[in-house]
């Protein structure tokens, strides 16, 4: 937007990277978004396996039989998942307390990264990620994609999630990749509710990223009319 640290680069790789960062902002750019879980085969007597399964099949009696019988909580799949995880994704609340009862571990990870509360953000499962943060889950996890479940939350437009997470004491204005702040993804994503609520908690309209650009110019970039006249008022 006429910013000189922009035009001073040659003209063709300022075009490519303008696409590449607009592109990856329209994906959301998750690291967990296709791949689904990956449970071991329904007939392996294992009783981990058996846990698993049943997470996937979201049936909440038999998880519970299976840890009754001693499959442990924290049991994860080929790629990582564990049933709390899988349960967070899809917005289970019955079958994460379950588990969460059983002491599955809030912060454990997939391969990738992703931990159950970056999976309840990015979904906007609210009343998961309550519990998840009431029993000691971190906000400042980075998955592979070096994205964060308040990065997630935001940049998805979930209200609930981003208020949770605010009064959990997350950095409003903390900087992600490329210097990309909460309020720059949800300007971009044009997910004006967001927009309006970073900005009553305080969120700094200045900022820019590395390309130059303040969550204003990014939301012109993208043509979302309604987040520009929430940012061009204050």
């Amino acid at each position: 937007m006429g910013d000189t640290h922009t035009t001073q680069r040659p003209r063709a790789r300022t075009v490519r990277e303008h696409r590449r960062r607009a592109a990856l902002m329209a994906a959301g750019a998750l690291a967990f978004a296709c791949g689904s879980a990956w449970p071991q085969a329904d007939t392996n007597p294992n009783l981990n396996a058996q846990l698993l399964v049943a997470a996937r099949n979201n049936d909440v009696a038999a998880v519970e039989r299976a840890l009754a019988q001693g499959a442990a909580p924290n049991s994860r799949n080929r790629l990582g998942k564990s049933a709390l995880l899988m349960a967070s994704e899809r917005g289970q609340a019955d079958l994460a307390a379950t588990l969460l009862r059983a002491g599955a571990d809030v912060n454990q990870a997939s391969l990738e990264g992703v931990t159950p509360l970056m999976a309840a953000s990015y979904g906007g499962h609210a009343a998961i990620a309550r519990e998840l943060l009431r029993t000691g889950a971190r906000t400042d996890g980075l998955d592979r994609m070096h994205k964060t479940a308040w990065i997630y939350a935001c940049a998805q437009g979930h209200v609930d999630v981003v208020t949770l997470l605010l009064d959990a004491g997350v950095a409003i204005d903390a900087p992600g990749e490329h210097r990309l702040t909460a309020l720059m993804w949800a300007a971009g994503q044009g997910h004006a509710p967001v927009v309006r609520l970073l900005l009553e908690r305080g969120a700094r309209i200045d900022l820019r990223d590395d390309r130059g650009l303040s969550a204003l110019d990014i939301a012109r970039q993208q043509a979302h009319a309604d987040v520009v006249a929430l940012l061009q008022a204050r």
